[in-house]
């Protein structure tokens, strides 16, 4: 490969990946698509650290581009930032709504939130209470967004955003599925009248074609995570393609994944919307004493360096960072077939 932010570079192998590895496991403190325990693996290179957290279900194949992403990181950095800090959005879980204001107390000066809906177990009362209470705590001026994470039909997905609109939604991430789904939903919102754009989340980090989204007009934007993507360069010029306004966000990074999201965040051209980039905040702990969580509704745009007291106290158990290692020699070798 001659790709530097690649396997295959001379001073970069998986020795070199292995050595110094650390894992961690921090209690989430809300449970948040799913997850309860966020387990992350922390590699460091000449350039500094990086994050390699996929979640514990994807395969090798997939969860190698989150490798790829943390070797771009530790051993060839990013590019120049454009801006010195970005703004970022709160985050709320699929609480009840009485616990909104709790949860948006975490993220400092954040005008913008993206609220979860369409959980397993809930209705859309549920949704319509919690998006109200978070109007009512952010007040008008505030943008909102819902994140279905593909669970509704097109027709479900019609009805609940004809009854979420009512709360001005700046838009609807990943209200379905799959591509052709989305390409009939924004057809049927159109018809009905209802304003609520759609952005594409899984259909871009998922997809074996993330610029598939683009060509079908299936979104008005696209949600792009460095680690899903294979990196901060690779985001990039997944933006650039597509040709749409893109929100980078995370995946329940540590403040280590996060810095390389706020990275991406700063290089591009253009930043029309808050970035889901806060979400340290709904962890119970950081791997660095100076943690990546919003001020005054942002975030700065530098590196992070761990903390060796703060490794030892989150350090997974031993089975645990056994499992870990195996993993990354897994996703090294799906690396050297690509």
């Amino acid at each position: 490969m001659t790709d530097p932010a690649q396997p295959g570079r001379a001073d970069v192998d998986l020795d070199a990946v292995l050595t110094g590895l650390r894992v961690v496991a921090i209690p989430m403190r809300v449970r948040f698509r799913g997850v309860t325990l966020r387990e992350a693996a922390l590699l460091q290179g000449p350039a500094g650290w990086g994050e390699f957290s996929p979640f514990l279900e994807y395969e090798p194949r997939e969860a190698s581009r989150w490798l790829a992403a943390a070797v771009e990181s530790a051993w060839r950095g990013w590019p120049e930032p454009r801006r010195d800090s970005v703004p970022v959005n709160a985050t709320v879980p699929a609480v009840p709504a009485e616990q909104v204001p709790a949860v948006l107390a975490r993220f400092d000066g954040c005008r913008t939130a993206k609220v979860k809906v369409a959980e397993r177990g809930q209705t859309l009362a549920d949704d319509v209470s919690r998006v109200a209470a978070v109007r009512d705590a952010m007040g008008p001026a505030a943008r909102v967004r819902v994140d279905a994470n593909g669970a509704w039909g097109v027709d479900q997905a019609r009805y609940a955003l004809g009854a979420l609109a009512a709360y001005d939604i700046e838009y609807a991430e990943q209200p379905c599925a799959t591509v052709a789904e989305l390409k009939e939903l924004r057809l049927a919102l159109a018809r009905a009248g209802i304003d609520v754009p759609v952005a594409a989340d899984e259909s871009i980090r998922k997809a074996e074609d993330p610029l598939l989204v683009a060509r079908e007009q299936a979104a008005d934007i696209v949600v792009v995570k460095v680690a899903p993507l294979g990196g901060v360069r690779r985001a990039l010029e997944v933006v650039q393609e597509c040709g749409l306004p893109a929100v980078v966000s995370s995946a329940l990074d540590t403040s280590v994944g996060m810095a390389a999201g706020v990275a991406l965040a700063a290089a591009l051209p253009d930043l029309p919307h808050a970035c889901g980039l806060g979400t340290v905040a709904l962890l119970e702990g950081d791997v660095a004493t100076d943690p990546l969580v919003p001020r005054g509704g942002e975030l700065p745009v530098r590196r992070v360096a761990t903390d060796e007291g703060l490794l030892e106290r989150w350090a997974a158990p031993a089975d645990r960072q056994a499992w870990w290692r195996e993993r990354v020699r897994a996703c090294w070798a799906e690396l050297q077939r690509t």
